[in-house]
């Protein structure tokens, strides 16, 4: 009988399990992002540099909640959601991390400490997209958020055309701005890419919300 009631429980569909642990993942996202936005705004580049390291140590705890998620998919025989997009969630998140680490560490390397206006503004774009992805992936284990779901994904598309537009202007005037070398021009211009690269990331993750939603509504 005891085997029978664990067999069971093992077979129920584990959505605390996964509410659990893409909660963290996205909190986790919310700090790393808010720490990105610190690193963005300062122009000292030891200051950079230590605050790079906290941002790994971040990204670890994101790449360890991202195994565990997996693990999860792997052990759970039903899942409150279709498991590809379980999976699909897990990997944005982690994606979107490794972008705002990527970009630290660049700004580091790179030796650039200075505080651009467009840096900022790209941080300041990511922090309040990665706050629409917190709120709506909190929402997404009860259908009846339907509506402020699709608001947060509406916003975080707003969000990335601004992005968009933020880009082309910052390359278009990177390039034609004197007093800039080519070497220099060549490390700005990888920051903003990747830059780019992180938003584009953020929009990619409401495409499988917008899946999630439309097959659980």
């Amino acid at each position: 009988m005891r085997k029978a009631d664990s067999l069971i429980r093992r077979l129920l569909p584990k959505e605390e399990r996964f509410h659990e642990l893409l909660g963290r993942d996205t909190e986790n996202l919310v700090r790393a992002v808010k720490l990105f936005s610190d690193i963005a705004r300062s122009s000292d580049l030891e200051d950079r540099r230590v605050k790079a390291v906290e941002l790994k140590a971040i990204e670890h705890e994101g790449d360890s909640v991202t195994r565990q998620v997996f693990e999860a998919l792997n052990s759970s025989f039903i899942t409150p959601f279709d498991r590809d997009d379980i999976r699909s969630l897990a990997m944005d998140l982690d994606d979107i991390l490794d972008y705002l680490e990527s970009v630290a560490q660049y700004l580091v390397i790179l030796e650039l400490n200075e505080s651009t206006p467009a840096l900022q503004q790209f941080a300041g774009i990511l922090v309040q997209m990665v706050e629409e992805i917190h709120k709506a992936t909190g929402l997404i284990w009860d259908m009846s958020h339907e509506r402020p779901i699709h608001d947060a994904i509406v916003h975080i598309s707003e969000l990335e055309n601004q992005a968009d537009a933020l880009y082309t202007t910052v390359i278009a005037d990177l390039f034609k701005k004197e007093g800039r070398g080519p070497v220099e021009i060549m490390k700005w211009k990888e920051v903003y890419d990747q830059l780019e690269d992180a938003c584009d990331a953020c929009k990619d993750y409401t495409h499988i919300l917008g899946n999630v939603v439309v097959k659980n509504a």
